[in-house]
């Protein structure tokens, strides 16, 4: 069974981080960048995001000690890192250059990418720091 303070600490850990970070570079840092790419909303839809993170928040922090329990932080952190990280840009990376119009494929690639990259290694040590010392069994899924 999970531990309700961790689940809350780790999903916590991924979405305070998360959020500001995405809003950052999508809206503010690299704005510009993402406008000559003419394939975003002049409108973004912020609570769709919020919404996409919340339910990734929740699914970081249940499957993180059911696959990386009684790891040292900082193996869990990497393992975790490189795992869902990789899964990450999987998933929206690498489908979206392939499906949207944009001006530039390897620019939006390079960003993208970038923007995983920064944002595992922020999460991935406060998810594991989140569920530090929590020895639940490994469970075959």
């Amino acid at each position: 069974m999970l531990n309700p303070r961790h689940f809350a600490a780790a999903a916590l850990a991924y979405l305070l981080p998360t959020f500001p970070l995405g809003y950052l570079w999508h809206l503010n840092w690299f704005h510009a960048h993402y406008e000559q790419l003419q394939m975003y909303r002049a409108d973004v839809i912020i609570p769709m995001g919020l919404g996409s993170m919340l339910i990734q928040a929740a699914i970081y922090a249940a499957l993180y000690p059911r696959m990386f329990a009684g790891h040292s932080w900082g193996r869990g952190a990497l393992s975790f890192g490189l795992t869902f990280g990789t899964l990450a840009w999987s998933l929206t990376v690498l489908p979206v250059a392939a499906k949207y119009r944009m001006a530039s494929v390897a620019d939006f690639v390079a960003l993208e990418s970038a923007f995983t990259v920064l944002q595992y290694l922020v999460v991935s040590p406060l998810i594991a720091l989140a569920w530090r010392g929590v020895t639940e069994s490994r469970r075959a899924f």
